[in-house]
C-alpha cells in the first residue's frame, strides 16, 4: 500500500466529514456486499484489512474455512453521493479478499480478472475496455409489489416523450462524484428502457464501475420513486437489457492500440482478426458466465437485436461481434464489440473469460471466417454454415463443461462453484409450472 495514497485518502475522509466507510466487494454471482466501518475505524483497517465470515458469502467458502479479510484498493475511494444526510456522509472503498495466512482468495472475482489480466500482460498487452449497460425504470406500485410497468412511452433517442431525461442526468452527475466518466446516456427502443455508456478504461477500473453503476442507478432511481432493473428480459416482446462490451488491447511496448492495420479492409489487425475468433471460438462456453440467468436466454432470441448466431461484420447489428465504424484520425479508436453479455451477470468474471477467449485465439493464431453483413434475422444463417449460442441456461451449463479454457480463466473454485450454483437454478426453473403453462394447457386437456 502506497503511504502517499494511504495519506492522501484520510485527508479526503476528513475533508469530506465523512462518518462511514463502505468496504465492498462481491460474491462468485456479482452480487455487490458491503462491511460498513466506522470513521474512528479506519486508520486500522486501512493498516490490518476487516474480518468476515465467507461462509455466508454466495460460493465463497464452506463453515470450516470461513475466515476472510479485506484489503481496500485506495485507488478506488469515493463519496457516496446519495447517503450524504447530517451525520451519515459516507464514502466507499472496493476491497481484495484475502485468505488467514496472507493469501489471494480463489473465490474473489476481483482476483480472477487480476490474475487474467496479468497473463495478458506477460505477452505485452493491456486490456482496455469500455461496457455499456441497458436498464429499465418501472413504476413502483403502491403496494410495493413489483411489476413490469414503463415509466414513460418513449422509444428509441426519443426526446419530448422520454420522462426519464432529468433523473438520467442526475444518475450521471452521482457516477462524476464516485470518479466514472460516463460517454453518453439516451432513451433506449422499448419503453421505459434507457442505455449508459462508460468510457474505456482498463478492465479491473471498468468492472469495478460496472458493479458501482448498477448500485447507482438503482438507487438514484428510488429516490425519484422509480424502480431501476438490469434483468435481462423483464418484458415478453420488446428488446431485452444487453451490456454490449466494446474492447481492444493496447501495445504495452508502443502504447500503441494493437487492433488496428489500416491495410485491413476493417482497419483490424492479425491480433484483432485473432481475438475474435477466440471470442466465436469460446462464446457457447463462456455464455453462461455473461448471460448468467435463466431469463438471460428469453433476450437471446431472434428478432431483438440480440445475438444468437456465432458471426461478426460491421454494418450487422445481429452479429455476435461487432466492429464500430471509426471517425478519420482516430484509428487509435479502433475496437470490437461483443454484443451477447447482459448486465445480469458479474462484470469481474465477464471480462477475464472474454480476456481468455481472445488471448487463446491470438496463442493458437485461430482462423477467422468472413464476416456476415446480412441481416442474419432475415435469411437462412445455416446456408452459411453459422452456429448458434446455446439456447437455454441448461445447455450453456453442458457447453461450459466442455470448455477447458474459460474452466481454467475462472479457477476450480469458481468454476466448481458457479456451476454448481447455477444447476441449481436451472433445475428450479425446469420444475416450476409457469403461469404460461396454465393458461395454455389448462383448459385444453
Amino acid at each position: 500500500m502506497s503511504e502517499q495514497l494511504r495519506v492522501e485518502v484520510l485527508k479526503q475522509v476528513a475533508e469530506q466529514n465523512i462518518s462511514f466507510v463502505n468496504m465492498q466487494f462481491t460474491d462468485i454471482l456479482g452480487t455487490l456486499k458491503n462491511v460498513t466501518v466506522p470513521i474512528e475505524r479506519l486508520e486500522e483497517t486501512l493498516t490490518h484489512g476487516v474480518w468476515f465470515d465467507g461462509s455466508s458469502i454466495e460460493g465463497f467458502a464452506r463453515t470450516v474455512e470461513s475466515d476472510m479479510y479485506l484489503v481496500p484498493d485506495l485507488t478506488t475511494y469515493a463519496r457516496v453521493p446519495w447517503d450524504q444526510g447530517e451525520g451519515l456522509a459516507t464514502a466507499r472503498l472496493i476491497c481484495d479478499v484475502y485468505t488467514p495466512d496472507g493469501r489471494p482468495f480463489a473465490g474473489d472475482p476481483r482476483n480472477i480478472l487480476r490474475n487474467m489480466l496479468q497473463k495478458a500482460d506477460d505477452i505485452g498487452y493491456t486490456y482496455i475496455v469500455g461496457p455499456e449497460l441497458e436498464f429499465f425504470l418501472f413504476k413502483t406500485p403502491l403496494d410495493g409489489n413489483l411489476a413490469p410497468i414503463p415509466h414513460d412511452n418513449a422509444g428509441y433517442f426519443d426526446v419530448s416523450t422520454d420522462m426519464a431525461t432529468h433523473i438520467r442526468r442526475q444518475m450521471v452527475n452521482a457516477l462524476r462524484v464516485l470518479g466514472i466518466e460516463v460517454e453518453a446516456t439516451h432513451h433506449e427502443v422499448a419503453l421505459g428502457q434507457h442505455e449508459l455508456d462508460l468510457r474505456y478504461t482498463d478492465a479491473l477500473r471498468a468492472a469495478d464501475n460496472a458493479v458501482t453503476v448498477r448500485v447507482a442507478l438503482k438507487a438514484i432511481a428510488q429516490m425519484k420513486g422509480l424502480y431501476a432493473t438490469f434483468m435481462p428480459k423483464p418484458i415478453a416482446g420488446v428488446n431485452g437489457n444487453g451490456m454490449h462490451v466494446h474492447q481492444n488491447l493496447i501495445d504495452l511496448k508502443t502504447g500503441r492500440n494493437a487492433f488496428y492495420d489500416p491495410a485491413d479492409p476493417y482497419g483490424l489487425s492479425s491480433i484483432a482478426r485473432f481475438f475474435i475468433a477466440g471470442l466465436l471460438a469460446h462464446a457457447p462456453g463462456m455464455i453462461a458466465i455473461l448471460a448468467p440467468l435463466v431469463n438471460s436466454y428469453k433476450r437471446l432470441v431472434p428478432g431483438y437485436e440480440a445475438p444468437v448466431y456465432l458471426s461478426w461484420g460491421r454494418t450487422n447489428r445481429s452479429a455476435l461481434v461487432r466492429v464500430p465504424r471509426i471517425s478519420n484520425g482516430r484509428e487509435e479508436t479502433t475496437r470490437i464489440e461483443l454484443r451477447c453479455p447482459d448486465p445480469a451477470g458479474n462484470p469481474y468474471l465477464a471480462f477475464a473469460v472474454m480476456l481468455a477467449a481472445g488471448l487463446d485465439g491470438i496463442q493458437r493464431q485461430l482462423n477467422l471466417r468472413e464476416a456476415a453483413e446480412e441481416d442474419l434475422f432475415h435469411v437462412d444463417p445455416r446456408a452459411q454454415g453459422l452456429e448458434t449460442l446455446p439456447s437455454s441456461l441448461g445447455a450453456a451449463l453442458d457447453a461450459l463443461r466442455n470448455d477447458e479454457v474459460i474452466q481454467e480463466a475462472l479457477g476450480p473454485h469458481i468454476y466448481e462453484r458457479f456451476l454448481n450454483a447455477k444447476q441449481q437454478e436451472w433445475e428450479s426453473y425446469r420444475a416450476y409450472v409457469s403461469q404460461w403453462e396454465i393458461d395454455r394447457y389448462l383448459s385444453m386437456f
